[in-house]
């Protein structure tokens, strides 16, 4: 009993120190600092653009140091003599997504792009990270922020946007903030729409928020989601509470998709580096995998189950779908042709030996072999209705670093 009383005096003395060390540093308001990222395939700059009053700090006061480093890039905001990390978070972008097409190896390409953080009260730094090939962080951008700086904006950004509150469960900084932004865009918009982004931040600045959502207003199935970005997905589609969710687990935990049967229009390494997201392994140790803690007892790592079955049929039903698109069918038709696929995968991964159970079964995040998912099924493997144990054991985390 004593132990426990002293664990709770210990986490309550942290956040009290946590929680003044935001008084000590930081206002209320939200900076958005907005800058140019420009590059090929092979090199990258960065060029600042201005700084923006993005409304209310809606994040955690205490939480302020991200110890997942989950993202491709990385920022820290330092002080600047004594370069204490005051505030961190892992992210993605547009423009690391676009640098792995083929379009990046022949062409250079600008995107505007952003990172969210408190108001400093005085003169910080802020670094950009990039992960590398070992997955560690190297340093690609740093800029001595100045809150008095002539393209600091430090009046709220003027709203012309109406809002309507749909679920409120308390305080921001207690809760995870979203917003979902109704924009009209349709799938033909959608590289105007990428480039827009001061539009968007602008947009979601109507009210505090941490996490955004994009409804495109199209019946064409599709959608994306880039962490601590912002997903799109289309509404007016019989699948869209699972685009909704899938592109949202993307966004919010980094979960990597889980299924590697489909098209991408991405190169993927030949390489099977061990994954920075919760929900894949390219390590089939039973000793070592990430979610060693939540394997089912006795099930063998890696996990057996009929791939060779589900591969041909998948292989086949792409084929498919890819001729019926060439075709332009009405998206009803397609709509059912990709319910059928639901019903099918939905009985055969619920029906064998070590379906429901926690293991390692191969094939995941864009890749037939050498990568592992946690679970027979998924709502990032198929177009399954729940999240595997270890998406849902992500999603949770990051749940507790914006509401502790």
């Amino acid at each position: 009993m004593h132990r426990k009383y002293l664990l709770s005096l210990v986490v309550l003395l942290s956040s009290i120190i946590t929680s003044a060390q935001y008084e000590q540093y930081f206002t209320t308001a939200t900076m958005r600092l907005d800058y140019n990222h420009v590059g090929t395939a092979s090199e990258e700059h960065f060029a600042f653009d201005q700084m923006v009053n993005d409304g209310q700090w809606a994040g955690s006061k205490t939480v302020l140091i991200d110890e997942f480093r989950l993202g491709k890039y990385f920022f820290e905001v330092k002080e600047p003599e004594t370069q204490k990390v005051l505030y961190s978070r892992g992210y993605s972008s547009i423009y690391g997504e676009w640098e792995t097409t083929p379009d990046a190896k022949d062409n250079w390409g600008s995107f505007h792009e952003s990172v969210r953080f408190p108001w400093p009260k005085a003169e910080v730094d802020v670094t950009i990270y990039k992960r590398n090939r070992l997955n560690g962080f190297d340093p690609v951008w740093t800029y001595r922020v100045n809150p008095k700086h002539h393209r600091a904006f430090t009046a709220p950004v003027e709203q012309h946007y109406n809002t309507f509150d749909v679920v409120v469960n308390g305080t921001p900084e207690k809760q995870v903030d979203i917003v979902v932004l109704g924009e009209g865009y349709a799938k033909e918009d959608m590289d105007k729409f990428h480039k827009d982004n001061k539009t968007i931040r602008n947009a979601s600045a109507a009210v505090p928020y941490e996490f955004t959502a994009i409804l495109m207003n199209d019946s064409i199935y599709g959608g994306g989601g880039i962490y601590n970005l912002y997903i799109t997905a289309a509404v007016n589609n019989a699948f869209q509470e699972y685009l909704f969710v899938h592109e949202f687990g993307h966004h919010f935990a980094d979960l990597a998709d889980e299924y590697y049967t489909s098209a991408t229009a991405y190169e993927m390494d030949a390489e099977h580096l061990e994954p920075w997201e919760l929900n894949v392994t390219a390590n089939p140790d039973p000793e070592t995998i990430k979610w060693k803690d939540i394997v089912t007892p006795g099930t063998p790592i890696p996990t057996p189950w009929e791939k060779e079955k589900y591969d041909k049929h998948s292989i086949d039903v792409q084929k498919k779908r890819v001729e019926m698109r060439k075709a332009k069918v009405d998206e009803k038709v397609m709509e059912d042709f990709f319910l059928d696929k639901k019903a099918w995968d939905d009985k055969l991964l619920a029906n064998m030996k070590y379906s429901g159970q926690v293991g390692a079964f191969e094939g995941a995040q864009h890749k037939a072999t050498g990568m592992y998912r946690s679970a027979a099924n998924c709502i990032m493997f198929t177009r399954h209705d729940h999240f595997c144990p270890a998406c849902q054991r992500g999603i949770k985390l990051i749940i507790d670093q914006y509401t502790k």
